[in-house]
């Protein structure tokens, strides 16, 4: 084999690893993140259960930078404390580690079963849960067959006559090995994809076991630099527990490799075999970052917002477009086509914050607090500035000027805009009474209850994204999907509604509390999901597939 088919065999032997731990991480979240996010926020005040729920998030969404990005910004909106995040993450550092050992063992027979079953799942039925359970089966299968592949690659290293120069160099410079892994777990973005690379190395004699420990620390200090490269731009608040992370891993990989390099313990005390030396480095070294992070837990914190502030310029951030340059021009409104653009543009500018606004909201509902509440009716305001500037903008287009296509789009975004601004009435005039009465009287939905409200708002939220594509692409195909999401949430309202009977039927103290707030809300996202839906009408009665105000089957 030439060594170019080597490195492509290896190229996509590796790529295979990464897409694969993407697809699991991104169909953990589809299908199961809210209820993620509901029993890490519930958790995070006891230190022990941030722990464990930490690790069980990272086995959950194979990557533990996605759990410090989560924790991160519930510890930025006050959710949770900066030491309880520390915590989590560290558990979630753990929990990475032991999705590698796990991987470590033959899992070979997986592989059909996986992708037979994750394709079964996927394509028989249209249920979105089940849909994404099928992506996370057909993932894992993907992963496992991805490490049989790079194992595969490898085989001709072992005859390589160059390798054994290349190691024996990176053994003679240690340090230069340590940066090295650092920068491809960057690269990879995931810890687990590098350790996984240089355990499958391992396992074919490739890597002697003292490099691949110093490597294994690399990683570490790779995986570290992640979430705060990933966060360098988002507020102060947000990047505090990433850079701690930082601070204790990263630091701590770097204490540790000096002390390994100094006193070059035996790694034979760390298994029979280099792969279980490399892989149970990995977990010793997290377990002794949790250990070690509990006592410094008040000491990196302090640490990491000191480095915030030194970092962060000490101006107040402007408020979301507030500063920004109006785009409705008037030398514009003589050339129709090019005023649309201007006015989609704004219109744009308006779905983004009631995008914001319709995540904030469901946050106020867990954890409220008047700062976010005045926050959330400041952008009301904002909303509805913007829709009377954009509507005046588009009355003032030249009627004479427009083409039937240029009329057809103004009012299209005229009508969008109105929807879009009924959607911020919503959002403030209903939904934030609710808040306030829930907060007011310490009421608390019952388990089953919030996860009803949690699935259905990632619904709404969902088809909203939707409904902001259409707007501007005027995809059919989009539009179809949209107008078949709100049918679908019609009978997905139907069940909760009789689900949440069936619990006052039963008696549930608070089911009966909170039955007001919890009808009123489905109630209210039904309605926010209507009004976005409305705006694919105008794409698919254009394109001949509206009957009396619903789908035709498709042709």
């Amino acid at each position: 084999m030439t060594g170019s088919v080597f490195f492509l065999h290896l190229a996509g032997a590796i790529a295979l690893l990464l897409w694969a731990t993407r697809m699991v991480k991104t169909g953990v979240e589809r299908a199961y993140g809210d209820v993620l996010r509901i029993k890490l926020r519930s958790t995070m005040r006891n230190p022990l259960a941030a722990v464990a729920t930490g690790a069980g998030l990272a086995i959950a969404l194979q990557s533990s930078t996605a759990v410090t990005l989560l924790v991160g910004s519930f510890a930025g909106s006050g959710i949770v404390s900066g030491i309880a995040g520390q915590l989590a993450v560290r558990g979630a550092e753990i929990g990475s580690a032991l999705v590698v050992r796990l991987l470590t063992f033959d899992l070979s027979l997986l592989v059909p079963i996986c992708l037979a079953a994750g394709t079964t799942m996927f394509m028989a039925t249209e249920k979105r849960e089940w849909r994404q359970l099928g992506r996370i089966i057909v993932g894992i299968g993907l992963l496992i067959l991805s490490l049989e592949m790079i194992g595969q690659a490898s085989e001709p290293l072992r005859d390589s006559r160059l390798l054994p120069l290349v190691i024996d160099y990176f053994s003679s410079d240690p340090v230069t090995a340590f940066l090295l892994s650092a920068v491809l777990t960057w690269l990879f973005h995931s810890s687990i994809a590098a350790v996984l690379l240089l355990v499958t190395l391992a396992s074919r004699g490739l890597i002697p076991p003292e490099l691949g420990v110093v490597m294994v620390l690399g990683v570490n200090l790779g995986s570290s630099l992640i979430a705060p490269l990933l966060t360098r731009t988002s507020p102060a608040p947000v990047r505090v527990v990433p850079i701690g992370n930082l601070l204790m891993r990263g630091v701590g990989s770097i204490a540790v490799l000096a002390l390994f390099l100094s006193f070059r313990p035996p790694v034979t005390l760390l298994g029979a075999t280099g792969t279980d030396q490399i892989v149970n480095a990995h977990i010793a070294f997290n377990c002794l970052m949790l250990v070690a992070g509990i006592p410094l837990a008040s000491l990196i914190l302090k640490a990491s917002e000191a480095f915030v502030r030194m970092s962060t310029k000490q101006e107040p951030e402007p408020e979301l477009a507030d500063v920004e340059p109006t785009i409705l021009h008037d030398s514009a409104l003589k050339t129709p086509h090019l005023a649309l653009g201007n006015a989609t543009r704004e219109a744009m500018r308006i779905c983004e914050i009631i995008e914001v606004m319709l995540a904030r909201i469901f946050e106020l509902y867990e954890a409220a607090d008047q700062k976010g509440i005045d926050a959330l009716a400041r952008l009301d305001d904002r909303v509805d500035r913007r829709h009377a500037r954009l509507k005046l903008y588009l009355a003032r287009i030249d009627p004479a000027e427009m083409t039937e296509d240029d009329a057809q789009r103004c009012s299209e975004l005229l009508g969008a805009c109105v929807k879009l601004e009924q959607v911020g009435d919503i959002i403030v005039r209903n939904m934030l009474v609710h808040v306030r009465k829930k907060v007011q009287h310490k009421l608390e939905f019952t388990g089953e209850g919030w996860r009803e409200l949690a699935a259905f708002h990632a619904a709404v939220l969902a088809n909203a994204r939707l409904a902001f594509n259409v707007l501007v692409s005027r995809d059919a195909t989009t539009a179809r999907q949209l107008v078949a999401e709100k049918d679908r949430l019609r009978d997905t309202e139907k069940d909760t509604a009789r689900r949440h009977f069936a619990r006052l039927r039963e008696g549930s103290v608070r089911s009966v509390e909170t039955s007001t707030i919890h009808l009123d809300t489905i109630r209210d996202l039904k309605q926010i999901n209507s009004l976005l839906a409305s705006i694919a009408y105008p794409v698919l009665e254009e394109r001949g597939l509206l009957n009396n105000s619903r789908l035709r089957a498709a042709s």
